[in-house]
């Protein structure tokens, strides 16, 4: 008897051992990780991006993208709330009170400072940034630029002081961040009264552009981007910074550091995208979604499998 049981136990075992042995393994779950943006249209396109790229690998994605301004999305991530998000290099210039430093124009030396001060404060890991150059820009319609001559700031600048009408829209962020018209109007030597001032509070260019374009609110002048699709569409000119008041502001994923110790994975899946996104490209695509208003996911979807990262 006890022999019978021995045998039926020694059977039991090795049933469950076989059992075992083929049956499949179970996925291992990655995630949830938490992807915001700010509330512009190279936000949407870049987080859409990064969510495609991680979903695609097995990752659990909470979209979150249209999160905020620059403020908000910052604190979140550093929070826990957000997990990662397209950030500026050159915005580094601000966060750490470093605005004076001629470091943040050099774009591989700011990358590499404001990685080593996030770190350092925030245990925040940058990935790899796209070599395009986002940069704060004023413009304004082709036809004012050859009536008054204005090519650059400081014929602006000018302009502004002799009394030409000047009528300029910003997002909120623009108008008061000392990274932005307030850096421009001390190094050029202008001040936009109020009464010249149209803010919004989206940092959606196109919008801005649009304004400007049509005379929306008798609107002439418009806040915008170095990488913006619309400008060619708006008839819009880009008046040029001869005295390189703006930092290299290149976009790369913020990541939480305790999110990239568990999936550092996630440098090898997105690091590559990054790369290929130059100038001409960002400004193509957002062209697609600013101008032509198609969805940013699409444009993301498209060109991610155009260029061989998706299926």
């Amino acid at each position: 008897m006890r022999r019978l049981l021995h045998l039926l136990c020694l059977f039991t075992v090795m049933l469950t051992l076989i059992i075992t042995g083929c049956a499949p393994e179970a996925e291992v779950s990655k995630g949830p990780i938490v992807v915001g943006s700010k509330i512009d249209t190279e936000g949407s396109l870049l987080s859409q991006m990064i969510i495609l790229m991680l979903r695609d690998n097995g990752f659990e994605v909470v979209d979150k993208s249209q999160f905020g301004p620059t403020s908000v999305v910052k604190r979140a991530l550093e929070t826990g709330e957000l997990d990662i998000y397209p950030e500026y290099t050159g915005n580094g210039a601000f966060f750490f009170d470093e605005a004076e430093s001629d470091v943040w124009k050099d774009a591989q030396a700011g990358y590499e400072r404001v990685k080593e001060l996030d770190m350092a404060a925030h245990n925040i890991v940058w990935l790899k940034s796209a070599p395009a150059n986002n940069t704060w820009a004023i413009a304004i319609p082709q036809s004012l630029a050859e009536k008054e001559g204005l090519e650059t700031l400081d014929d602006f600048a000018a302009y502004v002081n002799r009394g030409g009408y000047v009528k300029l829209i910003g997002s909120e962020e623009f108008v008061n961040s000392p990274a932005a018209l307030p850096a421009f109007q001390e190094a050029y030597g202008f001040t936009l009264s109020e009464e010249q001032l149209l803010t919004v509070s989206s940092g959606d260019t196109t919008q801005t552009e649009k304004a400007a374009a049509e005379g929306t609110d008798g609107v002439n002048t418009a806040m915008a981007y170095g990488t913006d699709g619309a400008l060619d569409a708006f008839d819009l000119v880009v008046l040029a910074d001869p005295r390189g008041v703006q930092p290299v502001y290149e976009p790369a994923p913020r990541v939480r550091g305790e999110v990239f110790e568990n999936y550092p994975e996630i440098a090898t899946i997105l690091d590559p995208v990054f790369a290929s996104l130059n100038l001409e490209t960002l400004q193509e695509l957002n062209a697609k979604i600013g101008v032509e208003g198609q969805n940013p996911t699409d444009v993301a979807r498209e060109y991610l499998v155009a260029q061989g990262f998706l299926e």
